[in-house]
């Protein structure tokens, strides 16, 4: 507060800082897109659909979402897969927009499909009917097993996969409902299964099956491109969302999808993780599969706010232990975030210090040579590819942008860091509006920007030996006209030099002639 002189001497007086420090925005917080498990997670049991839902492990995803859970013919697990390989391999936060099971009916001749709902597999054993909480089929049931039945009371073995429970001295006599020990307080905690008791239930020694889902008549199971669409709205969930920085939408290669994905993240300032369609190879030697570098000009390319990856990987499936295909988008989402961790956004998200956790290489199909890759680098497809000694890491760097007029934009560690770079200085400029628009603001926006441009330049995130070389900030009567004055606008200028990846290597060898060995 203002000093009061009233004798001589010294008075010391405390003023407030008038800098303004800028604070760096995130830059790996990752959004999923796609179908989850149908009946378990506080998604599906509390009807959560369509939002946007972060998570910071994959615990919370379980919670949320059901976990894990084995595909049957109709649906697929990919969200699941990716969310979990993507904090195997370094993410660390997370929002999962979860979009209802893909099952649907035929409206009439050449209807409109509908949405249809499904009921969960179920068996009923002398009155107590037990529904299952997981996908099951014939050849992958859920096994009940009541065993030691004793007067009112028994032992109820579960067991799906490599998950077994036992519930003992369980009862299901009429009693109160405070009973702890009551079948329907017990299994309430299952993981498996729901249960009902009629009137007159009893347990008997037996031993059952849950199987097949039991879809409504006419229902199959497809692919919608409008689910997905719906979620890449102006208002929607997930556009209401503080910031996302990737976006992934695990196994989808719909042109439609993609295209509307790429569009949303460039409204959000954000990047778009995308992957191959999973009939894609490497070479025309595999019958019935499509050669990536003739597949490629159907993917969009009118944003540079993309990557896409091929092939996709081979990984052991923690459920069965057998060795499956997943798409590659969660695992190189993971890999971006332990990235952008370790060096920066400015480092390209590749080479042999990326290696990929949790896979046992590429499929068959999708292996490259030196040779074959070098046919679709410049068409913007980032080769996985496995090393003696690395393991199967990331090899490429390019965005979509194969569009010539986005050519700038070429890198994603260059397109990142700009990103980054707007990001946080929309989130940290919101107190200059209102201000009186002369130069005592545009002096502390440039002293806001240029110390936060400076610290990027320190961490070795430009190109340039000096700072001068490096960036420049603009804030003046220069970039603000009188005219922007009267209209309210003032104008920030912020270049920067991007680092390039060094991505052409070229080594020159030279012989010294007549001297001796």
């Amino acid at each position: 507060m203002p000093v009061t002189p009233t004798y001589p001497g010294l008075y010391i007086e405390e003023l407030p800082s008038s800098s303004h420090t800028i604070t760096p925005a995130p830059t790996s917080i990752t959004a999923f897109v796609g179908y989850t498990h149908p009946f378990r997670g506080l998604c599906a049991t509390e009807g959560r659909w369509g939002q946007a839902i972060q998570i910071f492990n994959f615990v919370d995803y379980e919670r949320m979402f059901g976990g894990l859970y084995q595909p049957t013919a109709e649906l697929d697990a990919n969200v699941a897969n990716a969310v979990y390989q993507f904090f195997l391999n370094g993410g660390t936060n997370a929002y999962v927009v979860a979009l209802r099971p893909r099952w649907v009916t035929q409206v009439g001749a050449g209807g409109t499909p509908a949405r249809a709902s499904f009921d969960p597999a179920s068996t009923t054993l002398n009155g107590i009917t037990f529904t299952a909480k997981e996908l099951t089929s014939d050849t992958n049931p859920i096994s009940i097993t009541i065993r030691d039945v004793n007067l009112d009371t028994a032992d109820i073995l579960l067991t799906f996969e490599t998950t077994l429970e036992l519930h003992r001295g369980v009862k299901v006599a009429a009693g109160p409902s405070t009973d702890k020990d009551l079948i329907q307080t017990r299994l309430a905690s299952s993981s498996l299964v729901t249960v009902t008791v009629a009137a007159g239930a009893a347990f008997t020694e037996a031993t059952a099956t849950i199987g097949d889902l039991t879809p409504p008549a006419n229902a199959h199971g497809t692919f919608l491109a409008k689910d997905f669409t719906d979620a890449f709205v102006t208002d929607g969930e997930l556009d209401k969302v503080d910031i996302f920085n990737l976006l992934v939408v695990p196994g989808v290669n719909d042109n439609a999808v993609m295209s509307a994905a790429l569009a949303f993240c460039s409204a959000n300032r954000a990047f778009f993780i995308m992957d191959p369609a999973g009939n894609w190879s490497a070479d025309d030697t595999t019958p019935g599969l499509t050669k990536v570098e003739d597949a490629i000009g159907t993917v969009p390319n009118t944003y540079p706010n993309g990557a896409l990856y091929f092939p996709y990987l081979k990984t052991q499936d923690p459920l069965t232990s057998a060795i499956v295909e997943q798409p590659p988008s969660g695992f190189v989402a993971g890999i971006y975030a332990r990235t952008d961790t370790s060096r920066g956004v400015w480092k390209a998200p590749a080479g042999l210090e990326t290696s990929i956790v949790n896979t046992t290489g590429v499929v068959d199909s999708g292996r490259m040579t030196d040779m074959r890759q070098g046919t679709v680098n410049d068409k913007g497809v980032n080769v996985l590819r496995s090393f003696p000694g690395s393991g199967t890491v990331v090899w490429g760097a390019r965005t979509i942008g194969s569009n010539p007029a986005l050519r700038q934009w070429a890198y994603v560690p260059v397109r990142r860091t700009a990103l980054f770079i707007e990001n946080t200085l929309m989130r940290n400029l919101g107190w200059v509006v209102f201000e009186p628009n002369d130069e005592p603001l545009w002096t502390a926006i440039r002293v806001s920007v240029e110390g936060f441009m400076l610290s990027l330049f320190r961490q070795s995130a430009f190109e340039g030996a000096t700072p001068s070389k490096a960036f420049r900030v603009l804030c003046d009567h220069t970039t603000t006209t009188s005219q922007d004055v009267a209209n309210g606008i003032v104008n920030i200028v912020v270049g920067f030099r991007p680092l390039k990846p060094a991505e052409f290597v070229i080594i020159k060898i030279s012989q010294l002639a007549g001297q001796d060995q």
